[in-house]
């Protein structure tokens, strides 16, 4: 037998949800999980969790507002997508549009998804080419490297006499820890 269950969420402890809570129970949910001083745009918030752990399969989830359980269009587009994955429905109930209990509503989420997806394809591909691009000119990508050649090889020589790597870090005024992957990239180029 399939469910109405809410989410409501407040973004700051001071804010009382009882105004989502009671248009939730308005409009059917039977029980209503609310996060209380809990942002957006973190999806590990403890009764999100716990209303996810608790859908099933042909339940319908009811939020006041889409931005109640994402704080951005993909975290959204995510959000829903994985609940269509599970069979849970979805209703928003200022955003009549969102709706998968009904077959408009389905159609505009897949469109939706398609577009999102369709973002995420040409930002990869736009990526990959200005890399190609890049590399044919001679520039490689990525974060520059903290150590030069120079210091890597003066690295290698002080390391060589025992210095230590936190010594070797103190003169070269980089962290430990990139001495030691600078020494271990030498060494496996070597």
């Amino acid at each position: 037998m399939s469910d109405m269950i809410g989410y409501a969420r407040v973004s700051r402890r001071e804010q009382n949800p009882e105004a989502q809570i009671a248009e939730l129970k308005a409009a059917g949910a039977r029980r209503v999980f609310v996060d209380h001083g809990e942002s957006s745009r973190i999806s590990d918030r403890p009764e999100w969790k716990n209303c996810l752990d608790f859908l099933e399969p042909g339940d319908t989830l009811i939020v006041r507002r889409l931005d109640r359980i994402a704080g951005s269009e993909r975290m959204a587009i995510e959000a829903i997508n994985d609940l269509h994955e599970r069979g849970v429905n979805i209703k928003s109930l200022t955003e009549p549009d969102i709706d998968t209990t009904t077959p408009m509503g389905k159609a505009l989420f897949g469109m939706v998804a398609v577009f999102a997806q369709l973002r995420v394809d040409t930002i990869r591909d736009n990526t990959r080419r200005g890399l190609q691009h890049a590399r044919a000119n001679g520039r490689i990508g990525g974060r520059p490297r903290a150590m030069t050649p120079e210091q890597v090889d003066e690295a290698a020589t002080m390391r060589a006499t025992n210095k230590s790597l936190r010594y070797i870090a103190a003169v070269l005024g980089v962290s430990k820890t990139t001495v030691a992957r600078a020494l271990d990239d030498n060494t496996q180029r070597s």
